[in-house]
C-alpha cells in the first residue's frame, strides 16, 4: 500500500515547493530561493498558516506592494540565469490583480515565476465573497482568469488533489529553457484549507537540472551551408546567450572565426565590452559600430534573441539585399523568425557544434579588420558623450559617464525604462556577463527599485546599483523600505528630469508639441517641488542630492561604502540625448494633422517605411 500523509492542499504545495532542488557550480541548493507574500483574507488562513510551518525551508518576504514583489521575485531569477526563482502570493481581488502587470513583463521575458493568488471559493456557498468579481453569463469566471494570456501555464485549483498533476506540470514550464515563464496557480481559498491524503512520495527531494537539446542535423548542416557562405557575417547575441551559460563558447566562436558581435538589450554583458569583437549594442538604442555592420551583413547568426523592433530598427536596419538569417534559439518560435534558418538548439551546445562543422573557416580579414575600426571610432563618441561636465543639468550620458567612473565595472547596472535604456545600452561598458540587468522586453516603468532588491537577494555577494528616472521611482517605490528592512543594500542613482522626458522627445520627434509629459507642460494650478532626498529617507535610506557631476561622483564612492541604501538625486537635462548611434524605430505619425510639424514628421515617416525589408 502507498505510503500517506494528511495535508491540507496549502501544506502539500508549501512542503512540495522546498523539497524541489537544482545543483550549481556543484552545490545542491532549493530551486525557490522563498515565497514572497502578501496576506489577505483568499490566503492568510490556509497558504499563511503553511509558510509558517515551512519557513525554515522556504523562506517568506513580505513586501509593501504587489506588483512590486512579482518584479523581485522575476529580477532575482533573472539574475541567477533562470537556475533558481521564486514564489508570490496574493488575496483575491485586486492583491491578485496587482500581479498581473509582472506576469506579462515575466511572459515577454521568457522567465519563471511562480504566481499563487487567493481565489474564490470552489463551493461557491458564501458567493459573492468579499473582492469576488461576478460575470452575469459564467459562473466559473474570477478575476484571477486575467492571467491566462500572460502565464505559459495556468490552473485553478478546485480539488486538493488536483495539486498534483498541476505542479508536476508547473515545474516542468519553469525548468524548460524554450517554454520558461510565469505560472500561475488560482488556489481557491476554501480548497487551501481542505485536507487530502497525499502520496509521501510526492514530497521526496527531486533535482532538476538545465536542459540542454542540440541541433537537428539537417539543420546544422543549412547553417553550417549558409555561415561558410558568407561574406560579412555578424553575430546578434540575446539574452538567451546568458541563460545558456554561452558567453565563454561565444567569445571563443567569434575569436576563432573573426566574426563580430553586437548584443541586444537582453543580451549585452554577454561578452564584456572590452572584448575586441563586441561592438557592443545594435538597434534603435545601438552603437554605430554595431549598427554599420547590421546595415551591411550578408548573414545574421541571431543567438538566443527573440529579435524585437528595437533589435531590428523596426526590420529597417538589416539593409542588405540578399542575406541569410541563422536563429540559434532553444524556442523554435524564435528560431524561425522572419524566414531564418532555425537552429534549434541550446545556445552553448548550438555554438560548439558549428564551430566543429565550419572547421578553420574564418570571416574575411577586411570585415574583421573593418570591425575593430569602427569600435575604436565609436569607444571615441562615446567617450565625448559621457565626458565630465559642469553643466547644471547635465545629460543622462553624463550621469552614466559619472557612474562609470566612480563604480566600475564589476557592478550589476540595472534598470528598465524611460531614456536610461537607451542610453545604457549604447553608452554602458559592462563587465562579466549578467553584470547588465535591463528590463527592456516590456519595458515597465516600477520595475527598477523592486528588481535591484531581487537582484541582490540573487547576488547578495556583488554591489547592485539602480539607475531609475523620476517617474519611475513615483510609480513605484515602496521597496526602498523592503531593501532597509531585509539588510540588503542597493544604491539607487535617481535622475530627476520633471516628467517624462523620453517620451516628451519621442512626442517632438513625431512632430507633436509637448503636451502632458513634463510637469510644466501638463494642466496644472501649481508645479510639484518633490524633495526626493526627505522622501527616500523616509523609507529609511541614506540619501542625498548632487548638485553636480563631480559631486554625483564623490556621493557614489561614499555610497559604496555604506551598509544601506542609498539614493542619490541628480537633476538631469529632459531635451539632450546621445545624437550619436542608433537607428530608425518604427512610431506611426498621423497621416492627418493641423500641425506643420506633424506633416513634415509624416514625409519622413513615410520615406523610412521604404527601407522596412517586408517579408524578413
Amino acid at each position: 500500500m502507498t505510503a500517506t500523509i494528511r495535508l491540507t492542499m496549502a501544506q502539500a504545495l508549501t512542503r512540495f515547493l522546498s523539497r524541489q532542488m537544482t545543483e550549481i557550480d556543484g552545490k545542491r541548493l532549493p530551486i525557490f530561493g522563498g515565497v514572497w507574500a502578501i496576506f489577505g483574507h483568499g490566503n492568510v488562513a490556509g497558504l499563511g498558516e503553511a509558510l509558517w510551518h515551512e519557513r525554515e525551508r522556504l523562506p517568506t518576504f513580505r513586501a509593501h506592494n504587489e506588483q512590486a514583489m512579482a518584479h523581485a521575485a522575476i529580477a532575482y531569477a533573472k539574475a541567477q540565469m533562470r537556475r533558481r526563482f521564486m514564489a508570490a502570493t496574493t488575496s483575491i481581488g485586486p492583491g491578485a490583480t496587482n500581479l498581473v502587470t509582472a506576469a506579462a513583463l515575466a511572459h515577454v521575458n521568457r522567465l519563471p515565476v511562480l504566481l499563487l493568488p487567493g481565489d474564490v471559493f470552489a463551493s461557491r456557498i458564501p458567493d459573492p465573497v468579499l473582492q469576488q468579481v461576478e460575470d452575469f453569463g459564467d459562473g466559473t469566471v474570477s478575476a484571477n482568469d486575467c492571467f491566462r494570456p500572460v502565464s505559459r501555464y495556468f490552473d485553478r485549483i478546485t480539488r486538493p488533489e488536483q495539486i498534483i498533476p498541476a505542479l508536476a506540470r508547473a515545474m516542468q514550464v519553469l525548468t524548460d529553457p524554450a517554454e520558461c515563464g510565469p505560472v500561475t496557480l488560482a488556489l481557491c481559498q476554501d480548497v487551501q484549507a481542505e485536507a487530502f491524503d497525499y502520496p509521501e512520495s510526492f514530497f521526496a527531494e527531486r533535482l532538476w537540472m538545465p536542459r540542454r537539446p542540440r541541433s537537428d542535423r539537417d539543420e546544422l548542416k543549412a547553417a553550417t551551408d549558409a555561415l561558410k557562405s558568407a561574406k560579412k557575417p555578424l553575430i546578434v547575441a540575446g539574452g538567451g546567450v546568458l541563460y545558456s551559460g554561452a558567453s565563454a563558447a561565444l567569445a571563443r566562436f567569434s575569436a576563432e572565426t573573426g566574426i563580430p558581435v553586437c548584443e541586444t538589450q537582453g543580451g549585452k554583458s554577454a561578452l564584456p565590452d572590452d572584448d575586441a569583437l563586441n561592438m557592443a549594442a545594435v538597434g534603435v538604442t545601438g552603437t554605430a559600430a554595431a549598427n554599420r555592420l547590421a546595415a551591411e551583413a550578408d548573414l545574421i547568426l541571431a543567438v538566443g534573441t527573440r529579435l524585437q523592433d528595437f533589435t531590428t530598427g523596426s526590420w529597417a536596419l538589416f539593409g542588405a539585399a540578399r542575406k541569410t538569417i541563422i536563429g540559434l534559439n532553444v524556442q523554435p518560435f524564435d528560431a524561425g523568425k522572419h524566414r531564418a534558418l532555425p537552429l534549434v538548439a541550446d545556445a552553448r551546445e548550438g555554438l560548439a557544434e558549428l564551430a566543429e562543422a565550419i572547421g578553420d573557416w574564418k570571416a574575411p580579414a577586411g570585415w574583421t579588420a573593418g570591425a575593430r575600426a569602427g569600435k575604436a571610432a565609436w569607444r571615441a563618441e562615446a567617450d565625448a558623450a559621457t565626458a565630465p561636465t559642469n553643466a547644471s543639468l547635465p545629460s543622462d550620458a553624463q550621469v552614466i559617464g559619472a557612474v562609470q567612473r566612480a563604480l566600475g565595472s564589476d557592478i550589476i547596472l540595472l534598470h528598465a525604462a524611460g531614456g536610461l535604456p537607451g542610453e545604457l545600452h549604447k553608452l554602458w561598458r559592462a563587465g562579466p556577463p549578467g553584470s547588465y540587468h535591463a528590463e527592456y522586453g516590456y519595458s515597465c516603468m516600477g520595475y527598477e527599485i523592486a528588481g535591484g532588491l531581487g537582484a541582490k537577494m540573487a547576488r547578495p555577494d556583488r554591489e547592485v546599483v539602480v539607475m531609475v528616472g523620476d517617474g519611475s521611482y513615483l510609480m513605484l517605490n515602496s521597496e526602498i523600505a523592503t531593501s532597509v528592512m531585509l539588510g540588503l543594500k542597493l544604491t539607487i542613482v535617481l535622475l530627476d528630469n520633471r516628467g517624462f522626458g523620453c517620451i516628451n522627445r519621442l512626442q517632438n520627434a513625431t512632430g507633436g508639441q509637448s503636451f502632458n509629459n513634463l510637469l510644466k507642460d501638463t494642466r496644472h494650478e501649481t508645479l510639484p517641488e518633490i524633495d526626493f532626498v526627505a522622501h527616500a529617507a523616509s523609507l529609511g535610506a541614506t540619501a542625498a542630492k548632487a548638485a553636480s557631476i563631480a559631486e554625483l561622483e564623490t556621493a557614489l564612492a561614499q555610497a559604496r561604502a555604506n551598509s544601506r541604501t542609498t539614493v542619490v538625486v541628480i537633476d538631469t537635462d529632459p531635451l539632450t540625448s546621445t545624437g550619436a548611434g542608433g537607428a530608425w524605430w518604427d512610431v506611426a505619425v498621423p497621416e492627418v494633422s493641423e500641425r506643420d510639424e506633424v506633416r513634415a514628421a509624416r514625409v519622413d515617416y513615410d520615406a523610412r517605411r521604404k527601407r522596412q525589408r517586408l517579408g524578413e
